[in-house]
């Protein structure tokens, strides 16, 4: 599981980190978002992948990882998730604002370049 785990988070993070280098802005904000994931799951699996474990230790059972699972990384993958949902929707409102002011949607505020057909050459 830990295995599939990494190779998990090894392909978010390199699809958020491909995304946010694209030239939309759209592409960047799903890339924020695919890159969040990555570190969230990675923040999640550091508090130990244990099924049917408890988050509190009991009286009489020696407090090691072996016995229940980390409750930390759960309390700072659900802040960060609220956080992250937050920053998307205002990432999209400014990409929306943004937008209808430029009237393109590439980072640096300039269209795309029109090719020539093919066959013709520009003068």
């Amino acid at each position: 599981m830990e295995v599939i785990l990494a190779i998990v988070i090894g392909i978010l993070g390199g699809s958020g980190v491909w995304l946010i280098l694209r030239p939309r802005t759209f592409q960047v904000l799903v890339g924020l978002s695919l890159l969040s994931y990555a570190v969230n799951l990675f923040i999640f699996a550091m508090g130990s992948l244990l099924i049917d474990r408890e988050p509190i230790v009991r009286p009489g059972v020696v407090a090691n990882l072996q016995n229940y699972t980390d409750p930390m990384p759960q309390a700072l993958v659900l802040t960060a998730i609220v956080i992250g949902f937050a920053t998307s929707a205002l990432f999209l409102v400014l990409l929306l604002a943004a937008r209808s002011l430029s009237g393109t949607d590439h980072v640096d505020g300039e269209k795309a370049r029109e090719r020539p057909p093919a066959g013709r050459m520009s003068p």
